[in-house]
């Protein structure tokens, strides 16, 4: 995916700033919007490609950290790079542990802030082609039969063929082909790959019996 379609949301009250910053992000080729205030920035603004949000910590209404929160509560997923002319210690350990990518203190080096949003929009690529692989392996998983789940469950378990045939009460071929015919679904190479997919989808073991 190129930087041009990638999306940067700036969220600062200082218009000037605001047209600053859009200069600057700008001018590496990316995408940026300009926000007043949080109650301007809607979730619905996220769209579906890589971006990120670069957010003031002073704001009328709702404050920057608070922001952040309301964010996390609602899964909305984009990382932050926090601005202020008014930073501390403690908001900057508060940010920082709840999620954000860097916390910068005015006047910061445009390098800084470009190196951040870099940092930023990688992160959020990564965690959505994570997202895209891991829809991918549940729609396969979903396609298996309530047996094949049973049988793949035993298998990543550790249990070898004869003692799954024992403990659901069939042959030890059949087992080899509920086996074969999930592996085959799965896309698994070997069990290797198999036992990484089922513990990629945290599947209890109820659930994927």
């Amino acid at each position: 995916m190129s930087e041009h379609e990638s999306i940067v949301f700036v969220v600062d009250d200082d218009p000037s700033v605001g047209r600053a910053i859009k200069r600057l992000i700008g001018s590496v080729g990316l995408h940026v919007e300009l926000f007043g205030s949080a109650q301007e920035f809607l979730p619905s603004k996220v769209k579906n490609v890589p971006s990120c949000l670069i957010l003031d910590i002073r704001l009328p209404g709702i404050s920057g950290l608070d922001f952040q929160r309301q964010l996390a509560e609602s899964n909305v997923q984009i990382p932050i790079v926090f601005i202020t002319a008014h930073g501390d210690i403690p908001m900057t350990v508060r940010a920082m542990k709840a999620g954000a990518v860097e916390f910068l203190t005015k006047p910061f080096r445009d390098q800084d802030l470009l190196d951040a949003v870099h940092l930023a929009l990688e992160r959020d690529r990564r965690r959505r082609q994570q997202e895209a692989e891991l829809a991918v392996l549940r729609e396969r998983f979903e396609s298996l039969s309530p047996r094949e789940r049973e049988v793949i469950a035993m298998v990543v378990s550790g249990m070898l063929n004869k003692q799954i045939a024992a403990q659901i009460g069939t042959a030890e071929n059949t087992v080899k082909v509920h086996r074969s015919r999930a592996m085959e679904k799965m896309q698994a190479n070997s069990l290797a790959d198999l036992v990484k997919m089922i513990e990629r989808l945290q599947v209890p073991s109820a659930q994927a019996s």
